[in-house]
């Protein structure tokens, strides 16, 4: 019989293997920032339209501040974590490609998780925040794999493309 703690840590190894550590924690310094902004946007965003709209205002202020936060993160993430040089609108467009399923994740999550909040807990008006909270934390990792590999990725015919190693440009 097999342990399954073997199994668990092989497959984080496996995923370990395409992080390299200098520029992961890049990411979550400047994804720290992008969290405290993109949330402090939400929460400014849905206490306005809730004096405006009164069926879901969470999920407007949602939509809309993820757009501006996307600009904002692809910035710190081009200058400071992959390091590219060039490519403005590509990879802007890569970045809004992989923050687009997560944003579609977060639409589509977001009504029930408030729903199931309000349900099982005693927090009612403070449950969208939560929910936000929530779903952040579970597109952390997914977008860095995805600008890694996708937004940010080095191709072998552009050499102002990410370096394939983990030092300073």
């Amino acid at each position: 019989m097999s342990d399954p703690a073997s199994g668990t840590r092989k497959a984080l190894g496996g995923i370990a293997n395409h992080i390299p550590p200098g520029q992961f924690l890049r990411y979550l310094a400047i994804g720290g920032w992008n969290t405290v902004f993109g949330y402090s946007c939400f929460f400014l965003m849905n206490r306005w339209l809730s004096t405006l709209i009164h069926a879901y205002p969470y999920i407007v202020a949602g939509l809309a501040s993820s757009l501006i936060n996307i600009s904002v993160a692809f910035l710190g993430y081009k200058w400071f974590v992959f390091r590219t040089r060039g490519n403005y609108l590509r990879e802007w467009l890569r970045t809004l490609t992989i923050y687009s399923g997560s944003i579609l994740f977060s639409t589509l999550a977001l009504a029930p998780l408030v729903g199931l909040i309000r349900h099982t807990t005693r927090y009612q008006t403070e449950a969208p925040y939560i929910a936000a909270a929530i779903l952040a934390i579970f597109t952390v990792i997914g977008s860095f794999l995805g600008h890694r590999h996708f937004s940010f990725r080095k191709t072998p015919s552009s050499s102002d493309e990410p370096q394939s190693s983990d030092t300073p440009a």
